[in-house]
């Protein structure tokens, strides 16, 4: 079944201006687009398994722990800071109020 895509109204809609030309392009590639969808459905993959990774890899992961011995203290991680106030680094704004 040959379906007329509306392709002015989906560019109109998309916002997008397209010439005459663009227009039958477009068209052309929609329904070749649809005639591959229609080949796929048309597929049968009752006894098919879903698939979602075939490469057989897997995530190599560790436990998320605080390792405390390479952590810094809070004066050490601001030991070094050109502008400190309570506890915090004070660094030049840069958002304008503009």
């Amino acid at each position: 079944m040959k379906t007329q895509i509306p392709v002015s109204h989906i560019a109109k809609l998309a916002n997008i201006p397209i010439t005459s030309d663009e227009e039958q392009k477009l068209q052309a590639a929609f329904e070749e687009t649809l005639a591959v969808v229609e080949e796929l459905q048309a597929v049968d993959v009752t006894d098919v398994q879903p698939t979602f990774q075939v490469t057989g890899l897997e995530n190599v992961t560790r436990e998320d722990t605080i390792d405390e011995t390479r952590m810094f203290t809070q004066e050490q991680a601001l030991a070094n800071a050109r502008a400190t106030a309570d506890g915090y680094f004070v660094v030049p704004q840069i958002i304008s109020q503009d």
